[in-house]
């Protein structure tokens, strides 16, 4: 039998249909999965060992026979499953919590091999809930296979860490002896062959931890998500025609000087490099990364004004409608009075995309359906870029009917490290906005403990200025691990009620329709609401000029980046902005971590804390980034990413020379995706 990476864990002998729906619980489903489900922690053990030469606080194996077992109640009420084991030098007292099973299971006048912790309970010598194997015959109780060092895995009901261990073992075994990475690599890093990298770390020789192995599978897994984004890369560069756009220099000018104040240095810097990419014959993928309030919608109104200037159009593609309208509402403004046609196009418009007469139409991603229909879109601009998702973007770059490709501008406020967008975003050119227009803008940011929340409100009762309140949830949970996590419809109900009862309270959640939300997003921003209750559905581009203040409940939920998000509701017009973060319950460690918000205002610092403290996830979220679960690699390391960058560049020109490594790595990334 000769067991592949992508088989099923069904192929391994022992794992029927019951075994296997368990291992589903762990979220293993084929043999790489469960090679991937890496010890929690090893434990070593001392050999074979006799009970009177057992000592206190040492970890153990040793085999002796079950001379009693019985199951018994404490005064207090406790479970407890006592029992004693003995060989020729002595006795030893095992106690076992909450486990009366044990008393059928376990046949005293048996031999068993013991492992766990030696401890003194009652001044005897004792062990406290120790692991149980029944030893059959000699070779049973044979550590040779193992060594000293037991590994210890995260266990689901039903499978314990030994049946892993077990199934680890015959898999290693039976296992094609193939490599993701190509052999020059694994001598050039001194890394090991896939299966003996494995073995090495679930059956280690030694404690003593070693990253190498660890680094090597990161290594595999970033190498082949990098071969796909230089591939893209090279495609969109290479075999794609984009329109021919003039740079008109003296009405890019003109509608700088139009504009009420001058832009920063930054924004000149994006508009140059988007124009050098527009009238480029290649068309452009450029991803623009820009903090709360640097100003990218302006950017995004220059590229458009260039492309209409040439006769041709621009699609603008908002996550919401209330964004697009925003956003409509900033391209009339700047761009109508030069004569430039702008459309508004909703999921509630009746009208078709190729309908409308128009140089530039903003919408949300309803736009999607009508793009392959129109021959003139010569820049396509995303919006919130990791709202939209890997999927739609990907409908945008294969849209292509004609035979040219449309400019794709991605944009995005979310704070992005440099390293995480080159594992993200590493098909895309880069320009980054990383000044406001308002240099004077401020917010300040206080973290409050619970038990001061109702001195806050009497501060936002007398500060008299509207107020957004946000919570994680939208109803009360029934999970108790959650008890204290506020949710928006019960907050709303107990302070229109109390502390708010003499204020108009709003409450605005993602069950709402797209127009309840407008409907209620309006009234507040026209005063007829003095306090928002609101889920996170606000994070992302609602802008109310006079909303001066916002509280996050349960902020320990939230990376850095979203909370750093939402702050950016507040302080967007003539005032100082005010943040209150609250955490649900103290802890030293979350409370720590929320300090940094009173630190700085710079989001990507506070995005690179929360790359170093709690994983790409809390950025932007697996399931928008498109990111494939990277495992095991660091992605606060640039030194590895550039690296493993670097050698699928190198790679990818291997593969275009040699048919058969291109057949290669295609059938291997088949196999690791799957």
């Amino acid at each position: 039998m000769t067991l592949k990476l992508n088989n099923s864990i069904s192929r391994i002998p022992g794992i029927g249909p019951t075994y296997e729906n368990l291992f589903h619980n762990l979220e293993i489903y084929t043999i790489k999965d469960l090679l991937e489900h890496l010890p929690s922690r090893l434990e070593k053990f001392s050999t074979h060992k006799k009970i009177g030469d057992l000592k206190p606080g040492e970890q153990t194996i040793f085999e002796a026979e079950l001379f009693s077992i019985e199951n018994i109640r404490t005064r207090n009420g406790k479970r407890l499953t006592k029992g004693v084991a003995k060989d020729e030098t002595g006795k030893i007292e095992i106690t076992w919590f909450n486990q009366q099973y044990l008393t059928k299971s376990l046949k005293f006048g048996k031999r068993y091999k013991f492992i766990g912790k030696v401890d003194v309970f009652g001044k005897k010598l004792s062990l406290i809930s120790p692991k149980v194997e029944e030893i059959k015959n000699e070779n049973d109780f044979d550590l040779e296979n193992q060594g000293e060092i037991l590994p210890i895995y995260p266990e689901t009901k039903g499978i314990s860490s030994k049946f892993i261990s077990s199934k680890i073992k015959i898999a290693l075994e039976e296992l094609d002896d193939v490599d993701f990475l190509p052999n020059e690599i694994i001598e050039k890093y001194g890394f090991l062959k896939l299966k003996e990298n494995f073995s090495k770390i679930h059956f280690p020789d030694s404690l003593e931890e070693n990253s190498k192995l660890i680094e090597k599978l990161g290594f595999e897994e970033l190498f082949l998500q990098m071969i796909q984004i230089e591939k893209r890369r090279e495609e969109w560069g290479q075999k794609l025609n984009s329109f021919v756009v003039q740079n008109f220099y003296e009405k890019i000018e003109n509608l700088e000087k139009s504009l009420p104040f001058p832009l920063t240095d930054s924004q000149k810097n994006a508009i140059n490099e988007i124009i050098k990419d527009l009238t480029n014959e290649q068309p452009m993928n450029r991803l623009l990364e820009g903090d709360v309030g640097t100003g990218k919608t302006l950017v995004a109104v220059f590229a458009s004004y260039l492309i209409a200037e040439n006769g041709y159009q621009t699609l603008y593609l908002a996550p919401t409608e209330i964004l697009a309208k925003q956003h409509y509402e900033t391209f009339k403004k700047y761009l109508e009075p030069l004569g430039i046609r702008i459309v508004l196009k909703t999921s509630s418009s009746k009208t078709n995309l190729q309908d409308l007469d128009f140089d530039i139409c903003i919408g949300t991603h309803a736009i999607l359906f009508d793009f392959e229909h129109l021959n003139k879109i010569a820049l396509v601009i995303v919006d919130e870029q990791h709202r939209f998702g890997v999927e739609q973007r990907s409908k945008i770059l294969n849209i292509y009917n004609h035979q040219v490709t449309p400019n794709l501008l991605t944009m995005t406020a979310t704070p992005i490290p440099r390293t995480l967008a080159l594992t993200i975003y590493g098909d895309l050119d880069i320009s980054v906005l990383d000044a406001p227009p308002n240099k004077d803008k401020k917010i300040t940011t206080y973290v409050v403990q619970p038990n001061k929340r109702d001195e806050m409100y009497k501060w936002i009762l007398d500060k008299n200025e509207p107020a957004f309140i946000v919570c994680p949830f939208i109803n009360e949970s029934e999970n108790e691990d959650f008890a204290q996590v506020k949710s928006a419809i019960k907050e709303y109900e107990n302070l229109s009620k109390g502390i708010f009862k003499n204020k108009k309270v709003g409450l605005l959640h993602g069950k709402l329709k797209p127009q309840e939300k407008e409907g209620i997003l309006t009234s507040f921003r026209n005063g007829e609401f003095d306090i928002l209750v609101s889920t996170p559905v606000i994070e992302v581009g609602v802008d109310i000029p006079d909303a001066n203040i916002i509280v996050i409940e349960s902020a320990e939920r939230y990376g850095l980046a979203s909370l750093h998000q939402l702050r950016g509701r507040v302080g967007r017009g003539q005032k100082e902005g005010f943040c209150i973060v609250i955490p649900s319950t103290f802890s030293k460690s979350s409370y720590e971590r929320l300090k940094n918000l009173e630190k700085t205002n710079n989001g990507l610092k506070l995005a690179e804390l929360d790359l170093k403290n709690r994983g790409e996830g809390d950025i932007l979220g697996r399931a928008q980034s498109g990111i494939k679960n990277l495992r095991f690699v660091d992605l606060s390391n640039a030194q590895l990413i550039e690296k493993v960058k670097n050698e699928a560049k190198k790679y990818l020109k291997e593969i275009e020379k040699n048919p058969r490594l291109k057949s290669k790595i295609d059938e291997l990334t088949i196999s690791w995706n799957n």
